[in-house]
């Protein structure tokens, strides 16, 4: 182990300081592998440190002299290096959820640490040690990567930490936000969804706080609170007999009579009790929507005293708030409790209101289900079912539906009630309003597993609901077919449903039946046609196993009759993952390599099967849980083998293996797929077929060669493809009617390398007037077409670089720029980003193109130009065509607006588009257009972005604004709060030039610490 303190110069020679620091690198590297969140990038700091530690190694075999210099650089890396493996081991043994909750500031002290260590490591003083050339330029190298190197937590971590701070600003205490939200979180830390699993991860989370509160540092100590309190509406976080427990307490305490509300708790306007109560700058009290109605009348005056109010500004009386949905919450406890007992009552009248009233509170909130269910209703309910008059059952079947649908938990507990399936099914056979909220709830209980397994057995169930599929009312019959269907897939003993009752027999035969019944058997089901839920069932009936046993018979035609079975099984995803799962890719990869096989139709089914599979581990629309996905192939070896049919095969078989491939590039496992396909030289085969013969062969090929041009492996393409193969992507895009092929086809076009020699292709092939035909088209925004124009806008900026004076105005030539403007205005997502980028390459040429004028002498000049003829940001005479200047455009105000657009590469390149204004010596005029242009605030506001990229480069580009004296002046206060934040965050590495901004701002001196 390292020491805790490195020996003082004065005692230990350097060799010997060096050595404890390589071993604490090591010991830091392996803690980094060790962590149970942000894997990747704790991944890649432990290869920085590895190399670091490489480096030292290499200085360890030479002389080193013991220099004050070289023993303080070795005490600083010995710092920062057991720094580092402090916050790895932090992250290897503090709670999973509590990591997932700080990842923005872990990714932080990551990108910190890996450049401290840089700069640490550059601190060496290599030009006096006896060290070789090549090894300080190693060292160099690694110091240039890790101070360039930067981090970034998931996507899915981001979603849930937004998702978070959303629902603690909105106040979202519904149960459905937290089992969503707690679903998120189980998945991304890793465990289990099962409700001890999350429930114990939760209980040290509370436990997390106990720490922030030793730590004393309140403002994380009430984010938990606030957090704590939207988690623990989740249904997995507390059991049924906490809250209860808890309901309890609360409503034995509130235990009496509802209570008046207080005076305060009426807004003075409308005399009604506040819903969203407000504060004015007079310190009245009033509804929102009331006072802002008064204002917009054009008041001006306190509506309760009168008195003149300049500052129209609200602000929300929290307190007051919360006192007043207590007190709501408090009388609606004792309403619900009271009802209960007057539900046995004769009085059928009373009894109808009770459950009206009931009805209404349960509508309401979803708060006021849960303590419904906390009191047991269901039993009552069920009991009035059997009440004589239709109304009582009706209404009672209306309150069963809507505790069913709030939770699983009700429905099983409505199940649990003795007889109570018995008591629904004979509201089935009566009046058909009676029935159709009978089948509603039925249906919603067959989502239970318990009523599931025995609703087809109570007596009467079947009957009824095959009377109710034939009705003419088309809600009951749908709803009763549905769960017929339901039934079917789970019930032995229904062998009598309509449009079901085959499926047991069948499987049964079909297992069991001799060789020419299970072929038979086979037949039928190969060449039914199938709808979704019906696959569905009959595979979790059990098919899927007696079909694959068919295919070791020797039996060609039993072979060919069971793949088409599979095949018409697995194009339902959750079906294609559980037959991966059971081992399917095994035979059917066999009978693909079986090239002597007299069907070629067979080895199509088994192609088209394969493809199927592939396609389940997509992920498309959200299902299935990306937990339950596993890879189509996991060997380089089994990837090699299928892709190298491709040249084997007729271009049915080509177009579906080259359709797996292209699937399994988009599943989870992606990543590693396309790097293996890509060292098996794949994108030499793709060149190829971009010129197949057959256009459904030549498309998916181009799909896939896209796919795997997305990483931005340049060498990939520039080792295999030529000028013929970017004419020929060309030519698909002008010729071809498959509008995913067109899309693909632009997408390897805009991801090409950035090489001379491949511009110059593309503009000998005319590509400029292809992107921009594109860009022209009246029809861009139709939904089909808005990938081929997002990736024609990704192609255009290579076009648009200001290394290529020549292109940039052959692209303003022909009048370009104005589409860019209009999508920034109308484009989705990509076309903004990839606009405002094109945008602001053009715009860094506009300084050296405005053409300057000569100013009128004293005595006139009349050939000069007019003064407002001048660009107030380039001083000379600009246009669109000449110089590009984004004012000429009419850009500004777009790209103000996407400042404050939600995604953060939209709104850095929008930034990076304006601050063209500025560059060099334009500072001065270009503030003054940012300023009239409204864009200065919305830069301030991104100092509190979630985007450490868009704080940085707006702190930047604030400290250049804020060196003038009357952008300080009108700017300035509304960025103190932001930059004292960042100050004030010990872990941002902007901290340094917040401090200067500042200064710049006279709020801290020159001499602050935080410089």
């Amino acid at each position: 182990m390292v020491k805790d303190v490195i020996l003082s110069a004065s005692l230990a020679p350097a060799s010997e300081l060096l050595s404890h620091v390589i071993v604490a690198i090591y010991e830091t590297a392996h803690a980094a592998t060790e962590v149970l969140i942000q894997k990747e990038n704790f991944r890649r700091f432990s290869v920085y440190l590895e190399n670091t530690g490489l480096m030292l190694k290499e200085l360890l075999r030479h002389d080193l002299d013991c220099s004050e210099s070289l023993k303080n650089a070795i005490e600083i890396l010995d710092r920062e290096v057991k720094a580092s493996k402090g916050l790895a081991r932090d992250c290897s043994r503090r709670n999973k959820v509590y990591l997932l909750v700080h990842c923005r500031q872990i990714v932080e002290s990551i990108e910190r640490s890996t450049r401290e260590i840089a700069q640490a490591l550059s601190l060496l003083p290599l030009a006096s040690l006896d060290v070789s050339l090549g090894i300080r330029e190693k060292i160099d190298s690694l110091c240039k990567k890790m101070l360039e190197a930067e981090y970034s937590a998931a996507l899915s971590e981001e979603e849930i930490l937004l998702k978070i701070e959303s629902g603690i600003r909105e106040r979202r205490m519904d149960r459905a936000y937290a089992n969503d939200l707690m679903a998120q979180i189980a998945e991304a830390i890793g465990i289990d969804h099962e409700n001890l699993a999350i429930r114990k991860e939760f209980e040290e989370f509370r436990k997390e706080i106990q720490d922030v509160e030793v730590r004393k540092d309140r403002a994380e100590q009430l984010q938990m609170e606030q957090i704590i309190a939207l988690l623990e509406k989740a249904d997995v976080v507390m059991s049924h007999a906490d809250k209860e427990r808890k309901y309890l307490e609360t409503r034995n305490f509130v235990r009496g009579q509802p209570l008046e509300p207080l005076c305060s708790f009426y807004c003075p306007i409308t005399l009604d009790v506040m819903v969203d109560p407000v504060e004015t700058s007079s310190g009245m009290t009033f509804e929102r929507q009331a006072i802002e109605k008064w204002f917009a009348l054009g008041n001006n005056t306190c509506p309760l005293t009168q008195i003149p109010i300049e500052n129209t500004v609200l602000r929300p009386n929290k307190n007051l708030r919360q006192s007043i949905e207590e007190w709501k919450d408090r009388n609606t406890m004792i309403m619900i409790a009271s009802i209960k007992p007057k539900l046995s009552l004769d009085d059928e009248k009373e009894v109808i209101q009770c459950l009206e009233q009931l009805e209404e509170l349960c509508l309401d909130k979803e708060q006021h289900r849960e303590w419904v269910a906390l009191e047991n209703y269901e039993s009552v309910l069920v009991r009035i079912l059997s009440s004589k008059n239709a109304d009582v059952r009706r209404h009672a079947l209306t309150m069963l539906h809507i505790l069913a649908k709030d939770s699983n938990e009700n429905k099983e507990k409505i199940c649990a009630v003795e007889n109570a399936l018995g008591c629904i099914v004979r509201s089935l056979s009566r009046h058909m309003r009676e029935s159709k909220l009978a089948v509603q709830l039925l249906l919603e209980l067959s989502k239970c597993t318990a009523a599931r397994e025995t609703m087809g057995d109570v007596r009467g169930c079947i009957f009824s609901l095959v009377t109710l599929s034939k009705k003419e009312d088309n809600e009951v019959s749908e709803d009763a077919r549905c769960l017929l269907e339901i039934l079917a897939s789970q019930n032995q003993n229904v062998v009598h449903m309509a449009n079901a009752n085959y499926f047991k027999p069948l499987l049964h035969l079909l297992t069991s039946g001799a060789d020419d019944t299970k072929m038979a058997m086979a037949k039928t089901l190969s060449e039914i046609e199938l709808t979704e839920r019906q696959k569905l069932s009959l595979f979790e009936l059990g098919a899927f196993g007696p079909l694959l046993h068919l295919l070791s018979q020797n039996n060609l035609d039993m072979k060919q009759v069971s793949v088409k079975c599979l095949q018409c099984l697995s194009s339902i995803p959750r079906n294609g993952l559980q037959m991966i799962k059971e081992g399917a890719m095994g035979p059917l990869l066999e009978l693909l390599y079986r090239h002597s096989l007299p069907s070629p139709t067979l080895r199509e089914h088994v192609a088209a099967t394969i493809m199927h599979l592939a396609q389940s581990t997509m992920l498309e629309g959200g299902e299935p849980d990306q937990s339950d996905v596993v890879p189509l192939l996991e060997s380089e070896d089994d990837i090699f083998k299928l892709f190298s049919l491709i040249s084997l095969t007729g271009p049915n078989i080509q177009g579906n293996i080259l359709r797996a491939f292209h699937a399994m590039c988009q599943s989870p496992f992606g990543t590693d797929t396309r790097k293996k396909l890509r060292q098996l030289s794949a994108i030499q085969l793709l060149v190829q077929f971009c010129e197949a013969p057959n256009l459904t062969v030549r498309a998916n090929a181009v799909k896939l060669f896209c796919c795997l041009m997305e990483d931005g492996d340049d060498a990939s393409f520039s080792e295999h493809a030529d000028q013929r193969c970017v004419e020929s992507l060309l030519r698909i895009t002008e010729s071809s009617a498959d509008v995913d092929e067109v899309a693909s086809a632009m997408g390897i076009i805009s991801n090409l390398p950035r090489d001379p020699e491949i511009t110059k292709w593309l503009l000998d092939a005319e590509a400029l007037n292809v992107i921009v035909n594109f860009l022209s088209d009246e029809n861009r925004n139709d939904s089909n077409k808005r990938r081929v124009v997002e990736n024609s806008l990704g192609a255009l900026c290579r076009f648009t670089a200001p290394e290529n004076p020549e292109f940039q105005k052959r692209v303003a030539d022909i009048g370009i720029i104005p589409v860019l403007v209009k999508f920034l205005v109308s484009g989705t997502r990509l076309m903004k980003k990839s606009s405002a980028i094109s945008l602001k390459q053009l715009s860094k040429s506009s300084f050296a193109l405005s053409r300057h004028v000569k100013r009128a002498g004293l005595l006139g000049g009349c050939c000069r130009a007019p003064p407002e003829a001048f660009c107030p940001a380039h001083r000379g005479i600009c246009s669109v065509e000449s110089s590009f200047c984004l004012i000429e455009a009419h850009a500004l105000e777009h790209l103000v607006r996407l400042l404050e657009a939600t995604d953060p590469g939209v709104c850095e390149a929008s930034l990076e588009a304006l601050l063209t204004l500025i560059d060099g010596d334009a500072l001065l005029r270009g503030s003054k257009v940012l300023a009239e242009a409204k864009g200065i605030a919305p830069i301030i506001k991104l100092l509190s972005s979630s985007s450490p990229r868009l704080q940085d480069k707006s702190l930047r580009a604030l400290h250049r604004l804020f060196g003038l004296a009357e952008i300080r002046q009108k700017f300035g206060v509304l960025a103190h709060m932001a930059l004292v934040e960042i100050t004030q965050k010990d872990e941002s590495g902007m901290k340094s030039m917040a401090a200067r901004v500042l200064a710049q701002l006279d709020v801290l001196q020159d001499q602050s610490s935080f410089f």
